[in-house]
C-alpha cells in the first residue's frame, strides 16, 4: 500500500534587512516619515501656536490666548470670505463634476463610438488643456481678456454692436465674483472629464448593448450604468475638487486681490494678506488654522459617507 507524502511547506524568503519580515519596510518609509515631520507637521504645530499669540515677525511671539479666535468668529471679512469659498465650490466642483460627467459620458459613448477614439481623445486633451497651463499665465491671459478698455470680450462686444454690455468686469462689485467662477469653471472642466473617461473604460461595453437592446435610450443608459459603476471615481473627483476649491488662491491673487472691496476674496488670501500685508502673523495663522479644520472635516465627511454607502451596495 502506497503512502502519500504531503508537500513540505512553504518557507518565506528571509528578508535582506535584519530584523523580522513584519518590520522590513521601515526603513524604506523613515526618509518619507522625516520630510512629512520637517514639512508637514512642524509648520503646522507652529502654525497653531502662533494663533495663540500676537506676531509681527520681528519680536517674539506674545501669548495672548483666545483673543485671535474670539477676533476670527466676530470678523464680518473672514465670514464673507467662506462665503466667497462656497461660490467657488459651486464653480470648481458641482458645475465641472455635473457637466465633466455629461461630457466624458458623451464623448465615450457616442463620439467615440461614432467617429473613433482618436476624435475623443482629441477633445478630452482639449477641455484638459487649461489644466497644464501655470494658473498664474493663464489668469494673466484672463486679465488681458476681461480688461475694460482694449479687452478682447469688450471689443468682440463692440463688434457684434453690443457695447452696451461691455462692462469692467473684474472691477465691478456686481460682476467681479461671476466672472472669477466663469473661469475657474473653464480651468476645472479638463480634470473630472479626464477622470471620468478612464473611469469608464472598465465599464463592460455589454452592458450598453444589452441595455440599448431592452429600449433604453442613451439618458436611462447614463443614469443607471455610467453613474453606477463610476461612482467611487465621482466621489475622488468630488471630494479633491472640493479642497482645491476651498484653498484657491492663484486666480484672487493674480487677477483681483480680493477685491472690489471684498466682494472676490477667500480665506487663502485673506491669511496672506494679513501675514503679510498687515503683517498681523497671530491673526493670519489663526485664518489659515480654521481652513484647515474645516477642509479636514469637509475630507472626514466624504470618506464616511462614502464608506457607508460602499457597505449598503454590498449588504444588498
Amino acid at each position: 500500500m502506497s503512502r502519500t507524502t504531503s508537500a513540505p511547506p512553504t518557507r518565506l524568503l528571509p528578508s535582506l534587512i535584519p530584523g523580522s519580515a513584519a518590520r522590513a519596510f521601515w526603513p524604506y518609509l523613515l526618509p518619507g516619515l522625516a520630510l512629512l515631520t520637517l514639512i508637514v507637521i512642524v509648520p503646522l504645530v507652529w502654525n497653531i501656536y502662533l494663533t495663540f499669540t500676537s506676531y509681527r515677525g520681528i519680536r517674539p511671539p506674545e501669548w495672548i490666548g483666545l483673543e485671535n479666535w474670539e477676533k476670527l468668529f466676530a470678523d464680518e471679512v473672514f465670514w464673507t470670505s467662506f462665503g466667497n469659498s462656497i461660490a467657488m465650490v459651486v464653480a470648481m466642483v458641482v458645475v465641472p463634476t455635473l457637466l465633466g460627467l455629461v461630457l466624458a459620458a458623451m464623448l465615450f459613448d457616442l463620439i467615440g463610438k461614432k467617429f473613433g477614439g482618436k476624435l475623443a481623445s482629441f477633445f478630452r486633451a482639449t477641455y484638459y488643456l487649461p489644466q497644464i497651463l501655470p494658473g498664474v499665465i493663464a489668469a494673466i491671459v484672463i486679465g488681458w481678456i476681461l480688461r475694460p478698455q482694449n479687452g478682447a470680450l469688450n471689443e468682440v462686444l463692440e463688434g457684434v454692436g453690443l457695447g452696451g454690455l461691455a462692462h469692467n468686469w473684474l472691477g465691478s462689485p456686481d460682476t467681479a465674483l461671476p466672472s472669477i467662477m466663469v473661469i475657474m469653471i473653464w480651468v476645472q472642466l479638463g480634470y473630472p472629464i479626464v477622470i471620468f473617461m478612464a473611469a469608464l473604460e472598465r465599464v463592460d461595453p455589454e452592458l450598453y448593448e444589452a441595455a440599448e437592446l431592452d429600449g433604453a435610450n442613451w439618458i436611462q443608459r447614463f443614469r443607471s450604468i455610467t453613474v453606477s459603476i463610476i461612482r467611487p471615481e465621482i466621489f475622488v473627483v468630488t471630494l479633491t475638487c472640493t479642497i482645491a476649491a476651498l484653498k484657491v488662491f492663484g486666480p484672487i491673487y493674480t487677477l483681483t486681490g480680493g477685491g472690489p472691496g471684498t466682494s472676490t476674496i477667500v480665506p487663502a488670501y485673506y491669511a496672506y494678506s494679513e501675514f503679510f500685508q498687515s503683517q498681523q502673523v497671530g491673526y493670519g495663522a489663526t485664518i489659515a488654522t480654521a481652513l484647515t479644520v474645516v477642509i479636514a472635516a469637509v475630507s472626514i465627511v466624504f470618506i464616511v459617507f462614502q464608506t457607508r454607502l460602499e457597505r449598503k451596495e454590498e449588504e444588498i
